[in-house]
C-alpha cells in the first residue's frame, strides 16, 4: 500500500509563512499529476494546487494564487507546498496527493492553523 506523510504544518500568525513537504513511498515521476489539498473543518476537501505531468504547469484555487507555489522532487518522490502571506481563512488539513483517480490512500495530513 502506498504511503503518504505530509509534515511542515503548524501555528502561525496572519501574513507568516510555511512550507509543507509530502513524501510518498512510490515514485511521483513526472508522468503523475499532484496535487495538494486542504480540508477544514465542517467543509469539503478541495484541491488547491496542482501540478501537471512533466511539471509544465501549476493550477492554484482563486484564494492561493500568488501566495502558494506547488513544486516536486521526483527523484526524492517529495511534494511541496511554499505558503506565504497566510489567512485565518487557510486554516484546514493539508494533504498531497494525485490530482485524479486512482488516489492514493489518504495520508494524516498536516495541521495549518493561521491565528493571532
Amino acid at each position: 500500500q502506498v504511503q503518504v506523510v505530509e509534515s511542515g504544518g503548524g501555528l502561525v500568525q496572519p501574513g507568516g509563512s510555511l512550507r509543507l513537504s509530502c513524501v510518498v513511498s512510490v515514485s511521483i515521476g513526472s508522468w503523475r499529476t499532484m496535487g495538494w489539498y486542504r480540508q477544514a473543518p465542517g467543509k469539503q476537501r478541495e484541491l488547491v494546487a496542482g501540478i501537471s505531468a512533466g511539471d509544465v504547469s501549476t493550477i492554484y484555487v482563486d484564494s492561493v494564487t500568488g501566495r502558494f507555489t506547488i513544486s516536486r522532487d521526483n527523484d526524492k518522490k517529495m511534494m511541496y507546498l511554499q505558503m506565504n502571506d497566510l489567512k485565518p481563512d487557510d486554516t484546514a488539513v493539508y494533504y498531497c496527493n494525485t490530482r485524479s483517480p486512482p488516489y492514493f490512500s489518504w495520508g494524516q495530513g498536516t495541521q495549518v492553523t493561521v491565528s493571532s
